[in-house]
């Protein structure tokens, strides 16, 4: 049993891969625990019983995530819009943990998270803060952590799912392939940001249109100048 971490940017479609993990029935899913933890201070995660348990500290999520994953696999999906402390200070706790990160090409996703807020500031792209964690759990962890391009998920899903399931350890199960559109209870405190996701039925690019652009707003331009290199290095080691 463990603890697969899957860190991304937000609009990566980490949120299909997630869906992804739902539908096969044999993993614990958790979404997005550390951003919940960071707006809200506390953040409910599923119990070992079957009951809802709640942490009020990152000691207490990693804590529960790590007791969870002794009698199950644990999938935990999470984005960095924010640079978590708990995480980034001590990535040593992480460790133990099966770590797998998720990137997509800066060019529409910057668009897409402009269009969702268009308050967002360069941080929250996420690019740097991705590849900065990449580069920590390097350090700590006894193998390198498994890099997956959105980009072959969407056009050949079967090789990146397999690798994803070789690198875990998990069974390919290409049931999990496909689902039924639904709403998610873990989406409603953000449902707006998984409309493609709860429309969904399977990886797929919806190739969404959007107004202001890298190529016509100087304010994306530049949060894709600083992002692109980060994705560079991070997409080198992609699987």
């Amino acid at each position: 049993m463990a603890v697969i971490a899957m860190w991304a940017h937000s609009r990566s479609t980490s949120t299909a891969f997630l869906r992804m993990m739902i539908e096969r029935g044999d993993v614990v899913v958790v979404h997005e625990p550390w951003l919940e933890f960071t707006d809200t201070g506390r953040v409910e995660l599923p119990g070992a019983d079957g009951r809802q348990a709640v942490a009020t500290s990152d000691q207490e999520l990693i804590d529960h995530l790590t007791a969870l994953g002794a009698n199950s696999t644990v999938f935990v999906k999470e984005v960095l819009d924010h640079r978590y402390p708990g995480v980034f200070e001590n990535p040593a706790r992480l460790a133990p943990f099966v770590h797998v990160f998720i990137a997509r090409e800066p060019r529409q996703t910057i668009a897409s998270h402009y269009a969702m807020k268009p308050t967002v500031t360069r941080p929250e792209i996420g690019f740097e803060r991705l590849y900065e964690l990449f580069e920590l759990l390097r350090g700590v962890c006894d193998r390198q952590p498994l890099v997956l391009r959105s980009e072959r998920l969407l056009t050949d899903t079967e090789t990146a799912v397999r690798t994803f399931c070789r690198y875990t350890g998990l069974p390919y199960l290409p049931r999990a392939m496909s689902w039924q559109p639904q709403e998610r209870a873990e989406w409603q405190r953000h449902r707006a940001w998984h409309i493609d996701a709860i429309n969904s039925s399977g990886f797929a690019d919806r190739g969404n249109d959007y107004e202001v652009t890298v190529d016509n707003s100087p304010l994306l331009k530049d949060f894709y100048d600083h992002h692109r290199p980060f994705y560079e290095k991070l997409v080198e080691h992609a699987d």
